[in-house]
């Protein structure tokens, strides 16, 4: 998929959303993460980790959003499983609010980050779109930070709804929330 950059000819702007092989390239997806996330070394080498464990998990899977060959934006995620420590934190949370069984049958979004300069370009919707595309689940969870932000106004956008707010994670400077959405999103 590509999205263009200026007009209708193929220009050094344009952005394509392809499969990324994200253990190859998972210190230039956490260099965008950084960024746009606003993470410190120490975060993300404890990242580096945690995203090349994810990968080893069953149908996980990654896209990358690439301009002139730079990574600008990823999305990777997997079926759920309650066993995972997000799923495990999560849980309480969501039983409260009476959506525990969204923890069972959901394609999870693990992470999703665009670079700054790469935002508000359709990058994010065409990630997120096309990963959940190729899901056999027939819906979608994921966390975002609990404040009203571009994101949370994109997640809207695409069909998601809060399922559970002020979800603590450890050391989580802030609570998040847990939404979720039937697939196939909902175009715009």
């Amino acid at each position: 998929m590509r999205l263009p950059g200026h007009g209708h000819r193929r220009h050094a702007d344009d952005i394509v959303i392809g499969p990324l092989d994200l253990p190859a390239r998972v210190d230039e997806a956490l260099g965008v993460q950084a960024v746009a996330f606003g993470l410190g070394p120490d975060e993300v080498a404890v990242r580096r980790q945690i995203v090349l464990r994810h990968m080893t998990y069953p149908g996980a899977r990654a896209l990358g959003a690439t301009a002139a060959e730079r990574l600008v934006g990823f999305v990777y995620g997997m079926p759920n499983d309650r066993a995972h420590w997000w799923s495990t934190i999560v849980q309480p949370y969501l039983r409260a609010q009476g959506y525990d069984d969204w923890l069972d049958n959901s394609f999870v979004i693990t992470e999703l980050h665009v670079h700054p300069r790469y935002q508000n370009r359709g990058v994010g919707r065409s990630l997120i779109t096309t990963i959940t595309d190729s899901a056999t689940e027939p819906r979608s969870i994921l966390s975002a930070i609990d404040v009203e932000s571009p994101a949370r106004g994109l997640y809207r956008s695409l069909g998601y709804q809060d399922l559970a707010r002020q979800v603590l994670f450890p050391s989580a400077p802030k609570p998040y929330a847990v939404m979720g959405a039937p697939l196939p999103l909902r175009r715009r």
